[in-house]
């Protein structure tokens, strides 16, 4: 077995393996988990538009409470 028959052995594998890969990613079972992980960068956007700004833990609720503290202090 010389160097050019374990280089073609190489190249075979590492075919098979992304060929793998590529199947495995757009096989019809595995849509609906990539598709609930494209929308996750917008569920943030999406429970901020739904949620009540002014609910006690908030974002809006702490940041208030911030300045509160702030002009507290200052005085």
């Amino acid at each position: 077995m010389d160097i050019n028959t374990i280089r073609g052995l190489a190249t075979l594998v590492a075919l098979v393996a992304f060929l793998s890969v590529v199947f495995w990613a757009y096989s019809s079972r595995r849509k609906g988990d990539f598709d609930e992980a494209a929308a996750l960068p917008f569920a943030d956007d999406q429970q901020e538009g739904t949620e009540n700004t002014d609910a006690p833990g908030s974002h809006r609720e702490t940041h208030k409470n911030s300045q509160k503290e702030e002009q507290y202090n200052d005085e």
